[in-house]
């Protein structure tokens, strides 16, 4: 019975995490996962946490106790990064991190040696590298993607820097964080247990803004200055690394130095390109097949496997479905035969972590969750801000919108916008 019942609670929590935008789908590996960093009554307590963020006075009442108590348990899932704290209007709340980016990464990062890494290590592998279901379920739904590629700077041309808006860049990024972190990197330290790990350095997983203010405090990354920050970027573009950003314009809370063979990321950009798991940067690899000399380097040097050499000696050709714009290539080209050209499609960035977020549940039909996160009580202040969203999105959206929460007070929203 005790089995049962520890298997029902890592049940509900699976569902909670599936009222976010970005869940993960029910799995016995995935339970397993759960298992090692919730305890049975963790994970019966979380499952009914809001999806917005909370405070301890919503959680005790969710729980059936006093506040006091509520926060000294919250409390304990914060010091573990299972939960992330923050101040909204200088008043202190909760928010329960999706799975990725979020509290999956955060156990491979800490070093306080609470978890067995190894074991923990083995199971994100096979449920996020050899089960498809994660990664479909990840990237599939929706166009509006998690993170974004960030153009690799030292392959600019001159001519081509005022092309390149500040959200773009990553040094632009880091140097105006107002706070800065630096930890280990999720996916090689995964694989350094899995004895697959590649040379590139670990620690090189930058936090930014909110989320290192939180991380910095809860010991998972270290402070940097800014200085440091650009020396570390310098050191990603040394070791060829593609910096992998959230896919916002304001308020960058990661941006992760990728390699192609141990990063999540670029390998499901490899397997899955027609999901467009990476939103791309503006830019596009251009070869001169004059300049070429076929050496292949390129088409070694991909992450993504868009440059390809059918025969050797020949000159490579470019894959636009596949090409994420990173630019590693043309700075590695020895006979610089390959320049960067701006894309003629328009690539479009949410403003900040509320948009995308939104964004991403209409196009995933999880809004109501965030405008209903206590079962039909809602906020007036999240509801507010979130319809504020939707109130700015493109009309074909805003019917998506509209749709899913069957809302007559939304709907009147929506008409009235367009003629204001």
């Amino acid at each position: 019975m005790a089995h049962h019942t520890a298997r029902a609670s890592y049940e509900q929590l699976t569902r909670r995490l599936n009222k976010f935008p970005v869940g993960a789908p029910p799995s016995e590996l995935l339970y397993d996962i759960l298992a090692m960093l919730f305890t049975e009554r963790e994970a019966r307590l979380v499952a009914q946490l809001p999806v917005a963020p909370f405070k301890a006075a919503d959680a005790a009442r969710a729980w059936g106790t006093d506040a006091g108590q509520a926060e000294h348990e919250l409390d304990r899932l914060v010091a573990r990064s299972l939960l992330i704290d923050t101040g909204f209007d200088g008043e202190r709340r909760y928010f329960l991190p999706p799975p990725m980016a979020g509290f999956f990464e955060f156990s491979m990062m800490r070093t306080d040696g609470r978890l067995d890494k190894q074991t923990l290590a083995e199971l994100f592998h096979r449920y996020m590298s050899v089960e498809d279901e994660f990664v479909r379920e990840l990237y599939e739904p929706g166009e509006t993607q998690l993170g974004r590629a960030l153009v690799h700077e030292p392959a600019l041309d001159p001519r081509d820097e005022l092309h390149v808006l500040d959200y773009e860049r990553a040094s632009v990024i880091i140097g105006e964080a107002r706070h800065l972190g630096v930890g280990l990197c999720y996916c090689r330290h995964k694989m350094e247990h899995l004895g697959r790990a590649c040379d590139a350095p670990l620690e090189l997983c930058l936090s930014l803004n909110d989320a290192a203010e939180t991380l910095i405090r809860q010991g998972i990354v270290r402070p940097l200055a800014p200085t440091e920050g650009l020396d570390l970027l310098a050191e990603a573009y040394e070791h060829d690394l593609v910096q992998f950003a959230e896919n916002v314009r304001r308020g960058v809370n990661f941006i992760c130095n990728c390699c192609r063979c141990c990063c999540e990321t670029m390998t499901a950009a490899r397997r899955f390109a027609v999901l467009r798991p990476v939103h791309t940067t503006r830019f596009m690899p251009v070869l001169d097949e004059q300049a070429c000399n076929g050496c292949g380097r390129c088409a070694q040097m991909c992450p993504v496997e868009a440059m390809r050499q059918e025969l050797p000696g020949a000159a490579p050709t470019v894959d636009r479905a596949v090409c994420i714009g990173c630019g590693v290539c043309s700075r590695r080209c020895r006979r610089r035969a390959i320049m960067l050209t701006v894309r003629p499609e328009r690539i479009i960035t949410p403003l900040d972590s509320a948009h995308r977020t939104v964004v991403m549940a209409i196009e995933r039909g999880k809004l109501q969750n965030l405008i209903f996160p206590e079962q039909g009580l809602a906020s007036h202040r999240a509801l507010a801000a979130v319809l504020g969203v939707i109130l700015r999105l493109p009309p074909l959206k805003q019917v998506m919108a509209s749709e899913q929460i069957k809302s007559r007070y939304l709907e009147g929203l929506i008409a009235r916008r367009r003629y204001w």
